[in-house]
């Protein structure tokens, strides 16, 4: 059994780094293709080494684009790979344009699809996000789905049983591995602000968020007001994109700590140490419900519904009093939730089912 792995972002190299060390330990022959959809290679190499991941054998550099140039150039250059490799399987992760890129290529030369964290479901089709993910989960051969909801999402779509396998999400294994090397490794316990329960954290990322004046000019008002009333710093480390629609808009930081994208084991420990975290990612969703911290979530819909279910997150959208009245209900949240995404062996587990399948 010949494994492809492929990933193009930093989320999927991540969530993808448990399976990575299963093939290692269970000697299974694979290799990682990165499409370079959100950064090239050498900007993500420091992932690689952070986690002690094999560097990958393909590097396509694919960069940023309109979706369907961007999907049609990742779909175009990973089948010329396929094609020379002839792998059994690919294995995408999530949501991006890489994923469905790379499972249309491999579905239409007749190589098998695995899709880790299937069955995820926001039932909002304005999202490319969905659009990827319902479309891959329908043309692939096995669906490893993270929980019990997603699976019941898949077979309310017409999957067929035998496809699907609730294995935990690998992100949990991925906190696990990862957050005792951080505590020595990561950087960010050198800055003056930081101390266990000191800030607030945010991430804002999404397209429909920060393409739109209005929703991210709200998100950056509700900041302002936050500031106001808990006079604790905020911390805002600032993906490429918010940074470029900031300066477009014309939107500045009022009492808030701009930082650069950092690496997984500093964000790891950033999450951990925050009194409460602001989100419009999914992932960052799913680790704060794991490192048992409060989560506001800066959307009107969630593809990670547990989270709300167990209490750990909420939803408010980009209205700057519903932020601060979110974050006054979460902020005295007892963090005795239990954690919906597994036990932390995902990874291991998509190894054995494909070994055993295939």
């Amino acid at each position: 059994m010949t494994i492809s792995i492929i990933l193009g972002t930093r989320p999927e190299i991540i969530k993808m780094s448990p399976i990575i060390r299963a093939c290692e330990k269970r000697h299974i022959d694979f290799f990682i293709l990165h499409t370079g959809q959100h950064y090239s290679y050498e900007m993500d190499k420091i992932f690689f080494e952070e986690l002690g991941l094999p560097k990958a054998r393909y590097n396509l550099d694919t960069g940023s684009g309109l979706h369907a140039e961007q999907t049609g150039k990742i779909m175009t250059r990973v089948e010329t790979i396929l094609i020379e490799e002839e792998p059994d399987i690919i294995l995408v992760e999530g949501d991006t344009n890489t994923v469905l890129a790379s499972a249309l290529a491999a579905t239409k030369l007749g190589i098998k699809v695995g899709h880790v964290e299937a069955g995820l479901r926001s039932f909002d089709r304005n999202m490319p996000e969905e659009i990827n993910r319902v479309l891959t989960d329908h043309i692939s051969d096995y669906l490893f789905a993270p929980t019990e909801i997603a699976r019941q999402n898949l077979q309310t779509e017409g999957i067929a049983e035998d496809k699907i396998f609730v294995t935990g999400n690998t992100i949990v294994d991925a906190v696990y591995q990862n957050i005792e090397i951080a505590k020595n490794k990561a950087k960010v316990c050198e800055k003056s602000w930081f101390k266990k329960g000191g800030y607030f954290l945010i991430t804002a990322h999404r397209q429909d968020n920060v393409d739109f004046r209005d929703r991210l000019g709200g998100i950056v008002k509700g900041l302002e007001l936050l500031y106001n009333e808990f006079l604790i710093p905020i911390i805002f480390p600032m993906h490429p994109r918010t940074l470029k629609k900031m300066k477009e808009f014309s939107l500045s930081l009022k009492d808030v700590i701009p930082t650069d994208p950092v690496s997984f084991l500093d964000f790891l420990l950033l999450e951990g140490y925050a009194k409460l975290v602001l989100t419009d990612s999914g992932g960052v969703q799913e680790e704060t419900c794991i490192l048992k911290v409060p989560c506001v979530t800066l959307r009107d819909n969630t593809e990670r519904p547990e989270t709300i279910e167990v209490g750990s997150n909420m939803l408010v959208g980009t209205r700057p009093n519903n932020m601060v009245n979110g974050v006054n209900l979460m902020v005295e949240k007892e963090r005795n939730w239990k954690n919906p995404f597994g036990d932390g062996n995902a990874g291991m587990r998509v190894i054995e089912i494909l070994k055993k399948e295939l």
